[in-house]
């Protein structure tokens, strides 16, 4: 294609139709005005939202149900600072996105004018990169710089372009994706697949723990047939509870916070640990229930397609820069060399399935305990159990919310769509709405304590307009209860600032906004209720009422710490007069 007349407006957005973008998220702003007027003739929807920081994570879970990036867009100043949040998150779950950032036109950049702010610095921290066009005729060159940054190294990228820099002419000729950037990363150093293989032929206790990458790869067969020639127990990462087959005999669940004592103790006594698909976060292995679990003396082979990852955290032994997937499957190939005849090792297996069956006898004995009116876990436990196998859950942060990876199982081709370790509320709903899009067959439902529904019920406005029949399963529990379990255990039950004076019912508000409303307060109707909302495939608030007084360990113990104190007028409140 020969270079062609056109204006910077035109040019983004023929990169964008050239890249598959088939809609952008975002707020109406007259900053890209000129741009958005094309969209209806490109064929692009604009997906228009109640608040920009939804816009984000509404893409940040597209992008993770499609694999392609995302794409959103806001006015200039107060429209883009309003996404910091959720493009941080997304930047940190290690999701594609680029952000179209139109800033202050350049001949008034420095007065502090209407809706000035200097974006680029803003988002430097909370980014991939910061790409800003220089010149109007440089837009789809800059574009075509964020999008090859934010796949390579898989994390937002700010395009930054000031507002008059839409208006113009310029001679471009726009390039098809695979003329700019290269998606493949291979399987890895050779040598290293190779002492990797090694090391596991050797192993006596090998164990594999599958992240993220597994899952953006879909090598979870592959991962299923390492595990099978090593009789390996497979753990999932934090919040990664779709990182394998929940079904699968070598299944033992997920690691972190509220995961799995089976994963736990699995790995406490591994000898080698096959890491696919994950940086192995130090939130994400830090002791839980006491259990200091993640092995010192392991020998850890670590893949992650960006090096900036291997041995971040913990030191390894083998580290393979490369696609999960295919480097998986390089490793099975030598493996099938080296272990041309495994046998199962029934000892290994038996006891693999002992700890499981132990694990989920305690957390269904836990759930089982009556609540006022309802337990969390008891929720949580019926959600678990009517859920279809090809439903994506997105869960948001807080109590329940993390309470829930105990309990979420994926067998087939279902999804798992967290907070992750940006940990903010506010995230599951328009997640939740993202994936949505993504996969407009699936059945989704949200995980939402009613703290992080006060900051995302808004959006119900969205899921109606747009027809996304998201099911949100608000737990309702008054409360800010994460919070409140920290005053619990480390401040002698004062609340502060912990509970949440909620309407009546969420019920009458969602019917308001023109979707189904459904209200649960017994345990033995949550899951014919949620049946019947995923049935209905329209947007539906579920209202559960739970007990607040059931509460999960805190997040970090390791973070707070009794009080003390020593201005006479605070005296009662330190811990050594407590008791006094």
């Amino acid at each position: 294609m020969k270079k062609v007349k056109m204006t910077p407006s035109e040019a983004i957005v023929e990169t964008l139709l050239a890249e598959g973008v088939e809609h952008v998220t975002g707020i109406v702003g007259s900053a890209f005005m000129d741009m958005l007027d094309l969209f209806p003739t490109a064929g692009i929807d604009f997906l228009a939202v109640r608040h920009e920081q939804s816009a984000a994570h509404m893409e940040d879970a597209y992008t993770r149900v499609t694999g392609k990036c995302g794409i959103c867009v806001g006015q200039n100043g107060p429209g883009i600072t309003n996404m910091v949040t959720s493009v941080a998150a997304a930047n940190m779950a290690h999701t594609p996105m680029v952000v179209i950032s139109p800033s202050a036109g350049t001949p008034t950049i420095g007065w502090d004018g209407f809706q000035e702010c200097d974006q680029v610095s803003v988002f430097k921290a909370i980014t991939k990169a910061t790409v800003r066009v220089p010149h109007p005729k440089r837009a789809a060159d800059c574009l075509r710089t964020a999008f090859r940054i934010a796949y390579a190294e898989r994390g937002a990228v700010l395009y930054d372009i000031p507002r008059d820099y839409f208006y113009g002419d310029l001679e471009e000729r726009i390039l098809q994706p695979h003329q700019y950037r290269v998606d493949a990363r291979g399987c890895g150093s050779l040598e290293s697949l190779d002492r990797a293989a090694e090391i596991l032929a050797a192993a006596k206790r090998p164990v594999i723990v599958a992240g993220r990458g597994v899952v953006d790869s879909g090598s979870k067969d592959i991962v299923a047939k390492i595990a099978d020639r090593l009789t390996a127990p497979v753990a999932v990462t934090y919040l990664h509870n779709d990182a394998f087959y929940a079904d699968h005999p070598l299944w033992v669940g997920p690691i972190g916070y509220m995961g799995s004592k089976a994963a736990m103790y699995s790995l406490q006594e591994a000898d080698v640990i096959l890491a696919i698909g994950t940086r192995l976060s130090v939130f994400g292995t830090l002791p839980q229930y006491d259990i200091n679990y993640f092995p010192e003396n392991a020998k850890i082979i670590q893949i992650d397609i960006n090096p900036k990852h291997i041995a971040r955290t913990h030191p390894i032994e083998v580290g393979i820069i490369g696609d999960a997937k295919e480097a998986s499957s390089e490793i099975l190939k030598r493996l099938e060399v080296k272990i041309p005849n495994p046998m199962v090792d029934q000892e290994r297996l038996s006891k693999i399935a002992a700890r499981q069956k132990e694990w989920d006898d305690e957390i269904v004995n836990t759930a089982m305990v009556d609540g006022n009116p309802i337990n969390p876990r008891r929720a949580l436990l019926e959600i678990s159990k009517v859920l279809p196998k090809n439903a994506i859950v997105s869960t948001d942060i807080g109590n329940v919310s993390s309470t829930a990876n105990s309990y979420l199982r994926f067998s087939g081709e279902g999804m798992h769509i967290a907070a992750l370790t940006f940990g903010n509320t506010g995230f599951a709903y328009p997640a939740a709405l993202g994936a949505q899009l993504g996969k407009p067959e699936a059945p989704v439902v949200a995980i939402i304590g009613d703290g992080a529904w006060g900051m995302s019920l808004h959006e119900v406005s969205t899921a109606v307009e747009h027809n996304l029949p998201v099911v949100a399963c608000v737990f309702r529990n008054g409360a800010w209860c994460a919070e409140k379990k920290n005053q619990v255990d480390f401040y002698n039950n004062r609340f502060v600032g912990a509970d949440i004076p909620n309407p009546e019912s969420f019920v009458p508000v969602a019917k308001a906004m023109g979707a189904e409303g459904i209200r649960v307060d017994n345990p033995a109707q949550v899951g014919e209720a949620l049946e019947h909302a995923l049935q209905s495939r329209k947007p539906t608030v579920l209202e559960l009422v739970v007990d607040g007084t059931q509460l999960a360990p805190p997040f970090r113990k390791d973070a707070l710490a009794l009080p003390t104190r020593h201005l006479p007028k605070y005296a009662a409140l330190d811990v050594r007069n407590w008791n006094k």
